[in-house]
């Protein structure tokens, strides 16, 4: 897998590391499939997705998925507590507008939930905001102000804090820059944050 893993992009690379091999796996937000289609040929999951995003659901289909419309601010009723093992929210957690709700039907719903979202504190993102004037637009923020589906602006050390002050346990945090995982002041120094949570 060494010559096909330099091809898989950092965050799905670190994912793959979190899930067991055989899991039941709900991905939020799947996009075009490309995530669950890797965790059911590398971990040989069983994986189901929800989209909004119709082209997006069309691609889905044609990979073969297991892929369903739906609005993750209507919750996830359907699907009984304790469902899945995994319930995945990487690169959607900013995007949704009721943010806690979103958690707490993950969190019911899967067994372990993990989070992956752009790091707002970023330096880059910080010199741009300091020394421009502007809103911020970096590899791990590549959108204009008026054209980012980002309704969420938060930080590493913003939702390690919304996690203690609810309660919820984080089992995994890995920080990631471009190219590599960021060891040394993450909040300054990683363009993403992945975490593996539990209730």
């Amino acid at each position: 897998m060494n010559s096909k893993s330099n091809a898989i992009q950092l965050d799905y690379r670190v994912i793959l590391s979190f899930i067991e091999p055989n899991s039941a796996v709900l991905d939020l937000g799947c996009g075009d499939g490309e995530l669950l289609s890797l965790l059911i040929r590398e971990k040989k999951v069983r994986g189901q997705g929800i989209e909004i995003d119709e082209q997006a659901i069309y691609k889905c289909v044609a990979r073969g998925l297991s892929v369903f419309h739906g609005d993750l601010a209507r919750g996830l009723s359907e699907y009984a507590g304790g469902s899945f093992d995994y319930v995945i929210l990487n690169q959607t957690f900013q995007q949704v507008v009721k943010l806690d709700f979103v958690l707490d039907e993950s969190l019911r719903v899967g067994r372990k939930v993990i989070v992956g979202f752009p790091n707002f504190a970023l330096y880059t993102a910080r010199l741009q905001l300091f020394f421009r004037g502007r809103t911020p637009v970096t590899p791990s923020l590549p959108y204009k102000w008026y054209d980012t589906p980002n309704l969420h602006f938060l930080t590493i050390l913003d939702f390690i804090d919304y996690c203690r002050e609810r309660r919820v346990t984080i089992e995994k945090a890995v920080y990631l820059g471009e190219k590599r995982e960021v060891k040394f002041l993450p909040n300054l120094f990683a363009g993403t944050g992945l975490f593996m949570i539990s209730k």
